[in-house]
């Protein structure tokens, strides 16, 4: 299923992916919510994109692609939807499996916690547009093949796997241990990195299990289903155990493992 719109297809070989800060002071170290930008056309996750940049730059993104519905990945879309909205109707894609447009739409954009832009959009120029994903069927946007892949999470979820045709990169999502994820990643020509959390510290293993998290150990414990030779950047790390975290990962010695930062930009 293929997804064209009015922003140009961008180059084979430029994959650049920026984590988005969520705090004012020490944005770099705090990522309180989710979202990431890919060549400034794409975003995963809208956890803090609406409150990106100035609205022109948040304008230019006409692809989101939602993991779930849990608010770390959601809080800012209504806000994200509003700012990019011009009368010209140039508006935004959004993506996500079945579940996660259903809870979108009914506990969003319900005309109680904010309007319903998706009414609104059947009779004046579209706020959005809202696109079923289908269970590792990739779709094609601003120049990328992005596949939605089931994991492990408390709700339905899917990580992406995203790729320019040259060179890709995997976003894990929320989740515990998961395979299937991991057995495509194998098969993903030009795989460059993986973006996966490592949320809770060691001690509490119990809670990661039961929300259906990891923590460093079950982390290497991934890792080892993952293609060799490739970048692991750790993200999701829970703000107040961020140290205690940093200090386990790193003790595992992982080849390949960089610590992830909000509003720097990864480019492979």
């Amino acid at each position: 299923m293929a997804v064209t719109g009015p922003v140009a297809r961008l180059g084979g070989e430029r994959l650049k992916v920026k984590l988005l800060g969520s705090s004012l002071e020490d944005s770099a170290t705090r990522q309180y919510v989710s979202s990431y930008l890919i060549n400034d056309a794409i975003a995963i996750d809208a956890g803090c994109v609406g409150f990106y940049g100035r609205p022109r730059q948040q304008e230019s993104i006409k692809h989101l692609f939602l993991t779930h519905a849990h608010i770390d990945h959601v809080a800012s879309l209504p806000i994200f939807i509003e700012n990019a909205w011009t009368p010209a109707g140039d508006c935004c894609t959004v993506y996500g499996i079945p579940e996660t447009l259903d809870a979108v739409q009914n506990h969003i954009f319900n005309n109680v916690i904010w309007p319903d832009f998706v009414a609104f959009s059947r009779n004046m120029p579209p706020f959005l547009r809202l696109c079923p994903l289908q269970d590792e069927v990739s779709v094609d946007a601003a120049g990328f093949k992005i596949t939605p892949v089931r994991v492990n999470h408390l709700i339905p979820t899917v990580g992406f796997v995203v790729s320019n045709g040259g060179k890709a990169v995997i976003f894990g999502a929320d989740s515990g241990p998961t395979n299937r994820l991991w057995e495509l990643a194998h098969n993903t020509p030009g795989l460059q990195a993986v973006f996966v959390e490592a949320c809770f510290p060691n001690t509490m293993k119990g809670l990661a299990e039961s929300s259906r998290h990891l923590t460093p150990e079950m982390f290497s414990r991934e890792v080892a289903k993952m293609p060799a030779g490739i970048k692991v950047i750790a993200v999701h790390i829970k703000v107040r155990y961020r140290d205690q975290v940093i200090r386990e990962l790193k003790a595992l010695r992982l080849p390949g493992l960089e610590i992830g930062e909000c509003e720097k930009e990864y480019e492979f």
